[in-house]
């Protein structure tokens, strides 16, 4: 049964956090549509703050996702001008995809000649390369604008960029994918893989996130008629998430995890001769807000879903009055630390988890609970804009305060999209 919310904020409150929300994005978002330069060669949408420039895989993703979700609030000029630079995005980063598929994470321009993560990987060492969001970003522009025509002469592109996750960062004996190591996972210190070896955690935010992207590079391929190929992603897909639930769902805690998988038989001389290692993974029982990805994805199952719900709600651990805390608050490793390079995950409210949390209750018809984050996110940002005339990048779960990063726009939008999903869940009852 969904544990019924008290209701925190009145319809006009709820109201005027939206609209100050809105006017302050259409105030600022040609701050975030920028013009080619250097080796940048396509219009691109930055999140705005300290990455000013800088094109981002993850970020891009949620920015044109929230862009496109207050298109009625700017005009003609506007809204024409995100779609290009939105497909510029992706341009941007197929512009710069090496012979053997890999993608960098970001494009940033600097004292050399290509971004710095090709060239490190020119040079043989191996990093993380572009996050599950490239077929999902293809997907999101295309349905949006009614034509995935444009989307064409990357197919090629895209079946070696899978090839290229497949060969450096997948795990056929245990049937997951990896990090190479903690640089840029987007959760940039999640103790699930912050400070780990390397190729020795399979996150459950890469796993999950890569279901979708799956079934993402699915659908495009079935919008040019391709339809054998597209079965057999759409049959990869449902293998990998039959392995996550094998696997990173833990039947005791009830949660997801992500898990350790350097996990082998390691004879020494005469020892360890008799009953090896059997089991593929070990659980890295830590509390990250991406336990609820899985949710918001779509292949919890039902009974999981409640229980994902019972920890939402519990105030020891994710839930705040700001949404959900990044890191459950009773962990040994929850820090509210201002940070850049890394960015702080180890608790601080982060409007992105905000958003795939309120989707995820949504989802699965926990409304009371969606309704619940949306009036939180509005809050939060509503009350920054007022006392600080901009919005921050990461928050004090406790007091709302911001940490640092002021003028950070991108995922933020979010809040926004909230209150319209909410609108469409209630018209489709």
């Amino acid at each position: 049964m969904t544990k019924m919310t008290t209701k925190t904020m009145t319809e006009c409150d709820r109201n005027r956090y939206a609209g100050m929300i809105k006017d302050y994005v259409a105030e600022h978002v040609g701050a975030l549509l920028k013009e080619p330069h250097d080796f940048i060669r396509y219009p691109f949408i930055d999140p705005g703050s300290v990455y000013d420039g800088n094109v981002w895989d993850w970020d891009t993703y949620w920015s044109v996702y929230g862009l496109f979700g207050m298109m009625d609030t700017f005009p003609e000029e506007i809204r024409e001008k995100i779609l290009v630079h939105a497909r510029g995005n992706v341009e941007n980063f197929m512009d710069h995809q090496l012979e053997d598929g890999y993608i960098p994470m970001m494009i940033e321009v600097g004292e050399w000649p290509e971004p710095y993560l090709n060239g490190k990987h020119k040079e043989g060492v191996l990093m993380n390369m572009h996050k599950p969001f490239l077929c999902q970003q293809m997907c999101l522009i295309s349905e949006f604008q009614g034509d995935f025509g444009w989307t064409e002469p990357y197919l090629e592109g895209l079946k070696r960029y899978f090839e290229c996750y497949y060969r450096n960062y997948y795990m056929e004996d245990k049937g997951l994918f990896v990090w190479c190591d903690d640089i840029m996972i987007g959760m940039d210190n999640d103790p699930a893989s912050f400070g780990r070896p390397k190729f020795s955690t399979a996150n459950i935010y890469l796993n999950s996130f890569m279901v979708m992207e799956m079934q993402a590079y699915a659908k495009l391929l079935q919008s040019f008629g391709d339809m054998e190929t597209a079965g057999e992603w759409e049959r990869k897909a449902k293998g990998l998430v039959q392995v996550i639930q094998e696997e990173c769902w833990d039947k005791r805690d009830r949660f997801f995890y992500s898990v350790d998988v350097d996990i082998r038989t390691r004879t020494f001389d005469w020892f360890h001769q008799g009953l090896g290692v059997f089991w593929k993974t070990l659980p890295i029982k830590i509390r990250v807000w991406s336990g609820f990805i899985p949710m918001y994805a779509g292949f919890a199952t039902k009974e999981q879903a409640e229980e994902l719900v019972r920890h939402y709600h519990d105030e020891t651990t994710f839930h705040c009055d700001y949404g959900i805390a990044t890191l459950a608050k009773d962990e040994k490793m929850f820090n509210l630390e201002a940070t850049n390079n890394p960015s702080n995950w180890l608790g601080p409210v982060w409007l992105v988890a905000n958003y795939v949390v309120f989707k995820a209750m949504l989802r699965y018809g926990y409304r009371a609970e969606a309704e619940e984050i949306c009036e939180n996110s509005l809050k939060l940002l509503g009350r920054d804009l007022e006392k600080t005339g901009c919005m921050h990048e990461y928050y004090d779960p406790y007091t709302g305060e911001p940490v640092m990063n002021g003028g950070f726009i991108n995922w933020n939008l979010l809040a926004v999209n909230m209150v319209d999903d909410l609108e469409k869940a209630g018209a489709e009852v």
